[in-house]
């Protein structure tokens, strides 16, 4: 038993040097910290979506930004695409392909922006927001796993984790790089 937790938390720490020693990666969070910065200087909200693992970390970054994070401050505007009535029911009416791109037009404006998380980075109801987010003038801020994958390509900034063989250690890179960007955004803000 102990081999093996060991050996998990060498593989966790390997993806996380990997993503350290990526030049790119501290360039794609200042830059994704930026966008969601002038959004909320600018009287606009960020709106969150994924699935699975990664609906959790859309609304862990949205409660976080709503609720609180490190310290007392006032509330930010964030919302996760996390209803369980309306994904059944988009889902069931529609298509769950569908779910995330018709709240995003239905709640998102222009100056919005929408963080899409994707492990894969070619989930079609991900990428399908991404596509409405745009078409209404909001920023995209990805979270995916390696570069090269479709939501990586369309979004304005993607922050992209190295390979790993499980989509656990690629969801452990983006919880770390949610919350650098909460507290980016507080310190951008002034809070």
């Amino acid at each position: 038993m102990k081999e093996l937790i060991l050996k998990d938390l060498l593989e966790a720490r390997n993806t996380l040097e990997k993503f350290i020693a990526d030049h790119s990666t501290l360039d794609s969070i200042a830059a994704a910290a930026t966008i969601c910065i002038e959004a909320l200087r600018n009287g606009n909200k960020i709106i969150s979506c994924g699935n699975g693992g990664s609906l959790c970390d859309a609304t862990h970054f949205a409660e976080e930004l709503t609720g609180r994070f490190r310290g007392n401050r006032r509330p930010l505007p964030a919302i996760a695409i996390n209803d369980p009535g309306y994904l059944t029911c988009t889902a069931n009416d529609y298509s769950y392909d569908v779910a995330f791109s018709r709240f995003v037009q239905g709640v998102g404006c222009k100056g919005d922006v929408l963080l899409a998380i994707s492990t894969s980075g070619k989930s079609a109801n991900v990428l399908k927001a991404a596509e409405a987010a745009e078409m209404m003038g909001m920023k995209v801020v990805a979270l995916t796993g390696p570069a090269g994958n479709p939501l990586a390509e369309m979004a304005d900034v993607s922050v992209c984790t190295p390979f790993a063989p499980h989509s656990d250690r690629i969801q452990e890179i983006h919880i770390k790089v949610i919350h650098i960007l909460i507290h980016a955004i507080e310190a951008g803000l002034g809070l």
